[in-house]
């Protein structure tokens, strides 16, 4: 697919490029061997391939899901100005 230096200046517009009139021809080459390329891609029969996210397949590393922190209450609390209850305490901003 060929672009043309009108299509560049827009596409550079949308895409809020600042692009010289000197660089629309050679971004106009760039682009349109890009979009071939990709045309040539959408040519090749994918049928039976499944789909991937990785070119390595992996399984994602798993850990069990246990409270690893906690039973400092005190220590947490120890920084609030004002502690109730196990709480930190609050001034009521909600009338």
């Amino acid at each position: 697919m060929a672009l043309d230096e009108a299509t560049v200046a827009r596409i550079a517009h949308l895409a809020r490029i600042k692009l010289p009139e000197d660089q629309l021809q050679p971004m106009a080459r760039e682009l349109s061997g890009i979009l071939d390329f990709v045309e040539q891609l959408g040519e090749v029969d994918t049928t039976g391939v499944p789909p991937m996210t990785s070119v390595v397949a992996h399984d994602l590393r798993r850990r069990t899901d246990v409270v690893t922190d906690g039973g400092v209450q005190d220590k947490v609390l120890a920084n609030a100005p004002d502690a109730v209850g196990g709480f930190y305490s609050v001034p009521k901003v909600v009338e």
